[in-house]
């Protein structure tokens, strides 16, 4: 019998401007996240919208990473109200990740959001987001001090405590977790269906799983990429993530 081949995943793309030309990106720490930490293949999804065939990708793709980003979802998405000036967008990857996401779990490919792909989710399937938790009294300070370098900005900031018998219970084996914070937006509204898996001392939802996934499906409002080799915290996430991705691997692909 031949060995499982090496899962293939999917990782969302930001669009920027390089001089004058458009880019389609993804930050180095989510490549090596996928590569090192979930052990597969790390393949780039172009925030073009419709133009991809979304059932095809899909079927080829073994996992689905969700990236954090400097831009936030367009409020339009959740009827929120205008963002404030000077805050960053991308429609381009907000017409990508919102279908795929929902498209995603439907078809049972194993799926992790981190940060901007965390508030994804939340709005993919329904929820509300805060835009500004600064201005929202009773919230501890969740964004970075950019003023620092990043091994500051990165660092341990607050605790979680996790929901016991979730998915990331099971996937780490902790009760609590001290865990990086570099958002300015978070959960609302928490949408239908999404099952709360680690709570801030504020009483801010950080983690969540999709209650009608056949497999694994996690968001997160950390950054468990980050150094996530010399972390056994968000390497347990990324290992629990790549187990789920190896097995769909196993499967027998559908030709198209």
């Amino acid at each position: 019998m031949s060995e499982t081949r090496q899962p293939l995943i999917g990782i969302s793309c930001c669009t920027t401007t390089v001089g004058p030309h458009p880019f389609h990106m993804a930050g180095e720490k989510y490549i090596l996240g996928a590569l090192q930490g979930a052990g597969g293949i790390p393949l780039l999804i172009p925030a073009v919208g419709a133009h991809i065939p979304m059932d095809a990708l899909l079927e080829q793709l073994d996992g689905l990473l969700l990236t954090g980003s400097p831009s936030n979802v367009e409020p339009h998405h959740y009827t929120g109200p205008a963002s404030a000036p000077g805050t960053q967008h991308d429609p381009g990857r907000d017409a990508t990740t919102l279908p795929l996401i929902r498209r995603a779990v439907e078809l049972g490919v194993p799926l992790l959001g981190i940060c901007r792909g965390f508030q994804e989710m939340n709005v993919a399937f329904g929820g509300t987001l805060h835009q500004r938790l600064n201005e929202v009294p009773g919230l501890l300070e969740h964004r970075e001090d950019t003023s620092q370098p990043l091994p500051v900005q990165y660092g341990p900031a607050h605790e979680v405590r996790i929901e016991p018998g979730g998915l990331l219970d099971r996937a780490t084996g902790c009760s609590s977790a001290m865990v990086n914070s570099l958002h300015n937006q978070g959960v609302n509204r928490l949408a239908p269906g999404l099952q709360p898996e680690a709570v801030a001392p504020d009483g801010l939802i950080e983690a969540f799983s999709v209650s009608a996934a056949s497999t694994f499906a996690l968001g997160v409002q950390w950054h468990p990429e980050w150094k996530v080799m010399e972390n056994p915290f968000y390497l347990s996430i990324f290992k629990a993530f790549g187990d789920a991705c190896r097995a769909r691997a196993a499967r027998p692909k559908r030709t198209l």
